[in-house]
């Protein structure tokens, strides 16, 4: 196994460098990089789901109204969903873009399956 060093810009005009492992096969052993700015948003948004789901619990907890749960869970449902998709938008700007150019099919393939799953 050998290490690869090179530079990307994000969108962001962020200059990025960093260093990957080559696999005996060629494909590169990709690291993440995540904006902070979408990181933290991200994070928000989990945080918030969060306790939407921990208010369900104790809505379940006090035998309220099914209808009513039923309303926060979907809150919730939407809110990870939203997530999920942000997730992937990140995911594709930056880390695909890299494997690609990078020629780490690998990679692509994984995403495509985790986008699969995720729908």
């Amino acid at each position: 196994m050998a290490l690869s060093t090179h530079t990307h810009t994000d969108a962001e005009g962020h200059v990025i460098t960093h260093t990957h492992e080559v696999h005996e096969e060629g494909h590169h052993a990709h690291g993440h990089y995540h904006s902070p700015e979408e990181k933290k948003k991200q994070l928000n948004r989990l945080s918030k789901a969060i306790g939407h789901l921990q208010h369900v619990k104790v809505m379940m907890e006090n035998d309220e109204d099914c209808a009513d749960v039923l309303m926060q869970l979907s809150a919730v449902n939407s809110a990870l969903r939203s997530l999920g998709k942000a997730i992937i938008n990140e995911h594709m700007t930056h880390c695909i873009t890299h494997a690609l150019e990078d020629g780490d099919t690998k990679a692509v393939e994984d995403f495509q399956k985790a986008v699969e799953k995720f729908i």
